[in-house]
């Protein structure tokens, strides 16, 4: 499957680096989003490198789901295409 990282998990004034909320494609509701949880999803950066991450639970109503990645996400990170295995 795959999905288009929207934005960083935020609040008001702080932003959390390694949590990315993600929309997957063809996933519209929330009963669908909440049976990812668990799966591992994979970002490739531009030089190649591989960074990991773990679906923690849904995000919202919609289908989004949110991602813990093992380390802090670059800004280029949004919008572009990630994996779900």
């Amino acid at each position: 499957m795959e999905g288009v990282v929207v934005n960083f998990r935020r609040g008001k004034r702080t932003q959390k680096p390694s949590h990315l909320i993600i929309s997957i494609n063809g996933v519209s509701n929330k009963e669908k989003a909440s049976g990812l949880v668990g799966k591992e999803v994979v970002w490739k950066s531009p030089a190649g490198k591989e960074i990991k991450g773990k679906v923690a639970s849904a995000h919202g109503n919609k289908g989004a789901i949110r991602v813990i990645f093992e380390k802090g996400m670059p800004g280029q990170s949004i919008s572009n295409k990630v994996k779900v295995q």
